[in-house]
């Protein structure tokens, strides 16, 4: 009952700020903040959007198979940040964009446009929604089973307080309560931390060095090429992962966006950049930590990472007040990533795909009806119970920020335009042949790929651009890189 009650005033508090947020709150509002949003609490929130439940619970059960490889990603999202702040965010700014897929039709055309937001649209409904069965099926197993309540339930509550918390104030709202989440998530993990510290019978000091000499500690891969884990493969790919799925992504854009300047968002990106790296350091320095528990306790760990926070933090051997964080901050981290992908979806489909910015009852409706599809997902996904078919969602979903990769790539480093006949076929096109060529590969030489994946998704699609395109562009037709 106590968990019930904690989530329920957590959601209080979240609908409190939705309240303090939303008056007088229109499109402008919804949209885009109306321009106003403080760029250090939209680089605090996004670290928390930016962090999904999944992340919570994955990172720390990393360590037992890769160690702390993780943080050389880390050290390549930087790279991806300062790109994004001095070559996206620019170009978004001088256009006054209110999506970012706005910029292809500029560029290249309706039938860019159209594609582009297609791609996201498709890859954050599935993508989204997966990441928030993860989490509601964590909650489930090891906190909402013991209250007897009905997984339908669970999910239909939470995304209808998602949907009931936004609906009004849209991206206004979610500026303070991601920063608000952010700000429960990182309180939560550190107060799991010093509880496990504690449980260890250590003292702060004391674990630190203890991390520090763990063999799962190791940070970098210099001595292996073909290692997944090599430093270069690592950190060039956290840099394009970024670019990516921050700099080419609605959802992630889109707070960024309502700064009100373009040098305060690009004070917010660096910033919270940079602060992926402790705060990562925190999850992988918490699981060497969890794997020490194990040992002295007796107890195996599990198979599957995943299972490594919440076989301590969830079953009450830490004390239920450790219960208590780690439903606090898996809730925290999964709904600042949930109530912006919903937005942006919604964002997407009024803005891109019926082109009516300014219709309210439009907006409404569709983020009613994003709202229940999101749950339906959840529920199918419950329904076919397939961990092949979540695995097979996944894939999909990175597979389809290829194309949006090589369709910006191809807008802002090419004077061409496109065939509009061949955009959709090509962008379609990449991603099967880069599933072949994948294949092929470790059929013949027993290579798999890793992150890089995404470079040649995106290289392939900017080829096909590039065959099927038109003649330069004049000079009048390029929008500026600035």
């Amino acid at each position: 009952m106590l968990i019930i009650l904690t989530i329920l005033a957590y959601f209080g508090l979240l609908l409190l700020f939705s309240k303090l947020t939303s008056k007088r709150a229109d499109n402008a509002t919804f949209f885009r903040a109306n321009r106003r949003s403080p760029w250090y609490m939209v680089a605090f929130g996004m670290i928390g959007a930016s962090i999904s439940g999944v992340t919570f619970v994955s990172v720390p059960g990393m360590v037992n198979t890769i160690g702390m490889t993780y943080m050389q990603t880390c050290l390549g999202f930087i790279v991806g940040y300062f790109a994004v702040a001095f070559i996206l965010l620019p170009i978004y700014y001088k256009l006054n964009l209110t999506t970012i897929y706005t910029y292809l039709d500029k560029r290249l055309g309706t039938a860019a446009y159209r594609t582009g937001a297609g791609f996201f649209i498709l890859s954050k409904i599935t993508g989204a929604a997966v990441r928030f069965y993860v989490v509601c099926m964590l909650l489930q197993r090891f906190v909402l089973d013991a209250q007897g309540i009905p997984f339908v339930i669970t999910v239909v509550t939470m995304v209808a307080l998602i949907w009931l918390y936004t609906r009004k104030g849209g991206i206004n709202t979610l500026v303070f309560t991601d920063t608000f989440q952010t700000f429960c998530m990182f309180t939560a993990l550190i107060l799991i931390i010093w509880q496990v510290i504690g449980a260890l019978g250590m003292s702060p000091i004391e674990a630190i060095r203890a991390v520090a000499a763990d063999d799962r500690s190791r940070m970098f891969v210099f001595d292996d090429w073909v290692s997944k884990q090599n430093f270069w493969k690592q950190f060039v790919s956290g840099a394009f992962i970024v670019v990516v799925m921050t700099g080419l992504d609605q959802d992630m854009m889109q707070k960024n966006l309502t700064c009100k300047s373009l040098r305060e968002a690009q004070k917010d990106m660096c910033t919270y950049g940079f602060a992926f790296v402790p705060a990562n350091l925190l999850f992988l320095a918490l699981g060497v930590l969890l794997s020490m528990l194990s040992v002295q306790r007796g107890v195996s760990l599990p198979e599957m990472g995943d299972e490594l926070l919440p076989l301590f933090a969830a079953n009450g051997s830490l004390g239920l007040s450790v219960v208590v964080f780690f439903t606090i901050g898996v809730v925290a981290a999964s709904f600042s990533s949930a109530d912006s992908a919903l937005t942006a979806l919604t964002t997407s489909v009024c803005v891109d795909l019926y082109r009516r910015p300014d219709d309210e009852r439009l907006r409404k409706r569709t983020h009613l009806v994003m709202a229940a599809l999101f749950a339906l997902f959840i529920l199918l996904f419950r329904a076919f119970n397939s961990t092949s078919m979540l695995d097979a969602i996944y894939i999909l979903c990175s597979y389809t920020y290829g194309p949006l990769l090589g369709l910006f790539a191809y807008a802002l480093f090419t004077r061409r335009h496109v065939s509009g006949t061949w955009v959709l076929p090509m962008c379609v096109i990449a991603p099967i042949l880069c599933f072949v060529v994948e294949k092929l590969v470790q059929h013949i030489s027993g290579y798999r790929f890793g992150y890089e994946l995404l470079m040649l998704n995106g290289a392939l699609t900017f080829m096909g651009l590039w065959l099927t395109g038109n003649k330069a562009a004049s000079n009048n037709q390029i929008i500026s890189n600035i």
